[in-house]
């Protein structure tokens, strides 16, 4: 076919804007989608984890206690928790785009004020108030993702926007090292640390303010069908081309979507399983240049920091990259038991057996396969499941709930890890993370299996309209695919 002819599917006489969506083929407006909700998830990853190096430096400059050091560190954290359930709740109330610019706005706002903080008191401050962004930013990009995504390529696209935290990750330890090689002064090295998170979500602001409403949930829950049409047609570039009837299901109240048993359950297994994994996952990345310090004594924070960039480059980035290749395929929920069940493994070997805590090589190795097995499973499916097993006038709420939790689990592991470790020995700390990736793999069975399946599929359990479906497209409905943009 000539590069410049288009084809046209008609739709089957009930197809409806979701049905639309869930069809149409990947193209250059699924990445656009992607890209403007990962680039503000890459803040969220660099923001989160360039706290475990600049702690060390605070720490010395400031002459912290060790507690002061652990609220610190998980200040952001807890405040995701309200970030993450308040503007969840929001973006199910008032609409996914007026929260998609304003908490990219606020991280900004947070990582700048960091990088400016005269004290310690003022550095919580401003980092909770990054928290606070970063947490509405988790069920807003997630979602914005799913509902633009197709059925086939769900939990590729979801996948993609969790996987640029892979580049935080590497982008953190790599500015560190920079500053740190370069001998510029510990104080001002910190501040830069924090103060670059600015940077990315001011370039994301104005492609997010510009991006149209979520076309399923401005038609099935706001009922403004002629206008998600027109707008999924624009931003496609013609993509998804459908004419909308009237009608939408409304949205959950908060307190039925609280008593409800099946949401109960499907928060139970989507903040229950992110809330372990968070624990373990956030324990160990931002302690990691304490960790590995305490592996090898005689490392100084510059080595400690280069071996931490070596564990995210050889095992946690092919772990993102094997995730969002396959996560279709193998299926999203039995990937985050394949997952759960090997970081169990890896975490049980460093504990029972004796001295690996204190060879270098053999440890590293294990526990960068631990950290592989961790993105290439529950560190992505734990963000992608809880954007399909909720309806669409519950969703960000859902997510908000799950990743709030499981942000509760990551501050109670930055707090508790040095502690525990002091305590229970390295040794002791990972058999307890062993124990915690079992408990995660049996809660994964509680959720269901959505891979391959329509969003819309889902069954709301109670709505505020009597309209329980979403709005049915007339017969002349299309999915208009120009072969110049299908992917």
């Amino acid at each position: 076919m000539d590069g410049s002819t288009a084809s046209s599917t008609t739709a089957p006489s009930h197809r409806t804007l979701g049905e639309a969506l869930d069809e149409a083929p990947l193209s250059l407006f699924h990445l656009k989608a992607a890209f403007t909700a990962a680039m503000g998830f890459f803040t969220d990853a660099y923001d989160l984890f360039i706290i475990g190096v600049a702690l060390v430096l605070i720490k010395g400059e400031w002459h912290l206690s060790a507690v002061q050091t652990s609220f610190l560190g998980g200040a952001t954290l807890l405040a995701t928790l309200v970030g993450a359930i308040v503007f969840g709740r929001i973006a199910d109330i008032l609409g996914r785009t007026r929260v998609y610019g304003l908490v990219a706005g606020i991280m900004a706002l947070g990582a700048f004020a960091t990088a400016l903080a005269p004290g310690y008191l003022w550095l919580v401050a401003f980092r909770f108030v990054l928290g606070i962004g970063i947490g509405g930013d988790y069920p807003v990009s997630a979602v914005m993702a799913s509902e633009y995504a197709n059925r086939e390529r769900r939990g590729l696209l979801v996948s993609l926007v969790f996987s640029s935290q892979a580049a935080g990750l590497i982008i953190g330890p790599v500015v560190a090292l920079a500053l740190l090689a370069s001998g510029v002064n510990h104080e001002l090295a910190w501040r830069l640390m924090l103060g670059l998170g600015a940077l990315p979500a001011l370039s994301v602001l104005y492609l997010r303010i510009k991006t149209p409403e979520s076309p399923r949930y401005a038609a099935q829950v706001q009922g403004r069908e002629t206008e998600a049409r027109a707008a999924m047609e624009k931003y496609s570039q013609g993509v998804v081309r459908a004419a909308a009837a009237a009608g939408g299901s409304g949205r959950t109240s908060l307190r039925t979507f609280l008593t409800d048993r099946k949401s109960l359950l499907l928060i139970l297994g989507t903040a229950g399983s992110w809330f372990l994994l968070d624990y373990v996952y956030y324990g160990n990345t931002i302690s990691a240049p304490v960790i590995l310090r305490g592996v090898a004594p005689g490392a100084n924070l510059l080595q400690s920091t280069a071996w931490t960039l070596i564990i995210f480059a050889l095992f946690a980035v092919p772990g993102y990259v094997f995730a969002f290749l396959n996560v279709d395929r193998i299926g999203h929920r039995r990937l985050q038991w394949i997952g759960f069940s090997a970081m169990a493994i890896c975490f049980g070997l460093i504990g029972f057996i004796p001295g690996l805590t204190h060879v270098i090589v053999p440890f590293l190795l294990i526990y960068g396969i631990s950290y592989f097995f961790t993105e290439f499973g529950p560190n992505v499916t734990t963000f992608l499941i809880p954007t399909e097993v909720f309806g669409v006038g519950e969703r960000t709420t859902g997510h908000g709930i799950a990743a709030g939790v499981g942000k509760l689990g990551a501050f109670l592991g930055v707090f508790l890890f040095p502690v525990l470790s002091s305590a229970l020995g390295l040794g002791g700390v990972l058999i307890f993370c062993s124990a915690l990736g079992v408990a995660g793999a049996l809660l994964t069975q509680v959720l269901p299996e959505k891979s391959g399946h329509s969003l819309d599929a889902v069954t709301v359990s109670h709505t505020e309209s009597a309209t329980q479906t979403a709005p049915q497209l007339p017969a002349e409905a299309s999915v208009k695919i120009p072969a110049e943009s299908a992917a």
